[in-house]
């Protein structure tokens, strides 16, 4: 027996109306809060109008969706036609989400940067998993979206009448939008303060080939970056393209891990650069340093002194006879003693200064250069990446000695270290199991650091969470698999860091993926982001 207000069975009791009609081609869809007496728990009950032909593609996708068990989207615990036939209903039961819709959170105002990404991101990951076993969700808007009263995020009508993957993907940055402003994606100019979530809403919405998103998977892989301080980002004219903002996002963070600058030779006082020659027969110049000149003046009052005194002694001798020679040789003489005493002085004193300046020029390293000749020393000798700090990669092939010769998209292996986890590097498309379709153990790409540095972990990104991988090292870029021993393994959901258990000094980083996840006629895994990192 059914119930004579929807025509559905007996088990369900229809409570209230709830969220707004959906009109397709194909009919209009009611959605009721309903109790399910036999497990007496309250449910989510669409139903479709008319029943028969019209609505059996939704229920296609409904049982499409029952297999999918994620938090983010509510489950389907049944789907099937009603009585009447076409005069009837069909209809789809979902888990009831509790909690507030986001229509009615933002009644209160916009949400601030780090809830809006939040929410997003993990409505991002349901929808992508829903993708993953190719089923479009559809139906994404303020009033479906339920926050939950744990934190979580739920979408309530699973899954819409129709839709498609790059709908969905506009869907959610229209969300996303909404999130920040407050208002409805569409109804005017709104702003959005945050450069980087301003350019991921122009992409999730864009149209043009190359310019949107590739995946829900790559926006809730750049949702969950953490948020930047926006004062150091420079904010993009409205007419540069999105590549161009994330290059000069890249170049910033390339100047702040370089750190501060080596500081420069201290320069050398002019007088010490070229000490003076003497030329044969002639006497050496005064010396210029201070201690040189004070030397000379205590040596010129000490004679002086001296003089003084005897002479006045003599002339007190009034007893002693004193010829006019003797006293024109005592008055020209003394002086003369006088100067002889101050030229062997600076000629001691010169030499001395003399000997060490050739010291100076002549043992190598003795004496700081000026900074333009200190130029190549600092390049040959570049001060080491800091402990944690992700290394430059020099490039990256695909590794495949298992393979049968056809290319593993080796063009793309660029875009899995490019700075965009929005662009990634994929495997080809296995069909039969995880397992690349138990034709080979896996496939992967063989990073170069350009030189042996000690490495302590990899951190990755992916738009196809669930992959399995090992990370590498070797000291060749190719050969057999066993030439790259396992320094860690782990699955990667998202993002992953994979530590070594112990550093590793190496120059190449072999990224191995051993098992794909579900993908379109297939499976496959991707890439996206790799970032090798210093040993602490």
């Amino acid at each position: 027996m059914t119930s004579t207000i929807t025509g559905l069975p007996d088990r369900y009791r229809p409570l209230d109306e709830v969220g707004p009609e959906e009109r397709t081609d194909t009919g209009v869809i009611h959605c009721w809060r309903a109790k399910d007496r036999i497990l007496n728990r309250d449910v989510a009950i669409r139903v479709h109008v008319p029943g028969g032909p019209a609505s059996r593609s939704w229920i296609a996708r409904a049982l499409t969706a029952g297999g999918l068990a994620t938090p983010a989207l509510a489950m389907v615990y049944d789907a099937s036609e009603g009585t009447g036939g076409e005069s009837g209903v069909a209809y789809v039961v979902n888990e009831w989400i509790e909690g507030e819709t986001l229509a009615e959170r933002l009644e209160a105002g916009p949400m601030d940067e780090r809830q809006a990404r939040t929410v997003l991101r993990r409505l991002a990951e349901g929808v992508a998993e829903a993708h993953r076993v190719g089923l479009a969700v559809g139906g994404l808007s303020p009033e479906t979206v339920v926050l939950r009263p744990n934190g979580l995020v739920g979408l309530r009508a699973v899954p819409a009448a129709t839709g498609s993957v790059q709908d969905d993907i506009a869907a959610l940055g229209a969300l996303l939008e909404t999130c920040l402003t407050g208002r409805r994606a569409g109804g005017g100019t709104p702003v959005i303060h945050q450069p980087d979530l301003a350019a991921l809403v122009r992409r999730a919405r864009s149209t043009e080939p190359g310019a949107g998103l590739a995946s829900a998977a790559a926006m809730a892989a750049l949702l969950a970056e953490r948020p930047r301080s926006h004062a150091s980002v420079p904010v993009r004219d409205r007419d540069e393209s999105d590549s161009g903002w994330l290059r000069r996002l890249r170049e910033h963070r390339e100047v702040e891990q370089q750190g501060p600058a080596a500081p420069a030779a201290p320069a050398v006082p002019a007088a010490e650069e070229a000490p003076h020659r003497l030329m044969p027969d002639t006497l050496p110049p005064v010396p210029p340093g201070r201690a040189g000149r004070r030397q000379e003046t205590e040596d010129e009052s000490w004679a002086s002194d001296d003089a003084d005194g005897f002479l006045a002694d003599v002339d007190d001798e009034d007893d002693e006879p004193r010829s006019g020679l003797s006293r024109r040789l005592l008055v020209v003489g003394l002086p003369l003693a006088a100067l002889v005493v101050v030229v062997l002085l600076a000629l001691w004193v010169g030499n001395n200064l003399l000997s060490v300046s050739d010291e100076v020029d002549t043992t190598p390293g003795s004496t700081p250069t000026a900074p333009a000749s200190s130029a190549p020393a600092e390049d040959a000798a570049e001060p080491p990446a800091p402990a944690g700090a992700p290394v430059a990669l020099a490039g990256g092939a695909v590794f495949d000695p298992f393979g049968d010769g056809e290319p593993e998209n080796d063009g793309d292996v660029p875009a899995s270290f490019d700075g965009d986890p929005a662009t990634a590097w994929s495997t080809l498309n296995y069909r039969g199991s995880a397992d690349f379709g138990n034709l080979k153990p896996g496939v992967g790409i063989v990073y170069d650091l350009g030189s042996a540095q000690p490495v302590g972990g990899v951190t990755l990104t992916t738009t196809t969470p669930g992959i399995v991988v090992e990370v590498r090292t070797g000291d060749a870029p190719d050969g057999a698999l066993e030439a790259f021993p396992v320094a860690t393994s782990g699955t990667v959901d998202g993002t992953a860091e994979l530590a070594f258990d112990e550093p590793v000094t190496t120059q190449f980083v072999l990224v191995w993926v051993t098992g794909l996840v579900p993908a379109e006629d297939g499976f496959a895994g991707t890439i996206a982001e790799v970032a090798v990192t210093t040993a602490g």
